[in-house]
């Protein structure tokens, strides 16, 4: 059974940094990309990172140059550094893979 399971969620200040994890349960990681999303309240979730099985990677340009996604194949294990947060990175945050997908982690941008 597939099972993603987040953290690394939190309240921070604008400016500030935070690190979210993604470990995967299952034979599925390795060959598969590993998405994140969010989804703030009264809006649509959206997507804001991506890395393939082979380490590319790519973002909107919202979040371009400020969040990095990675992936550590041994470990089953994705990351989402997140720097120079906004007020508006304020939302739940979700790692998927395939059409799985985690419990989502709150992140609150806040001074």
């Amino acid at each position: 059974q597939v099972q993603l399971v987040e953290s690394g969620g939190g309240l921070v200040q604008p400016g500030g940094s935070l690190r979210l994890s993604c470990v995967v349960s299952g034979s599925i990681f390795s060959p598969n990309g590993m998405a994140w999303y969010r989804q703030a309240p009264g809006k649509q979730r959206e997507w804001v990172a991506v890395v393939t099985p082979n380490g590319q990677k790519a973002y909107p340009d919202s979040v371009n140059g400020r969040f990095t996604a990675s992936r550590d194949n041994v470990t089953n294990t994705a990351y989402l550094q997140m720097s120079s947060l906004k007020h508006d990175d304020t939302a739940v945050y979700y790692c998927s893979i395939q059409q799985y997908w985690g419990q989502g982690t709150q992140v609150t941008v806040s001074s």
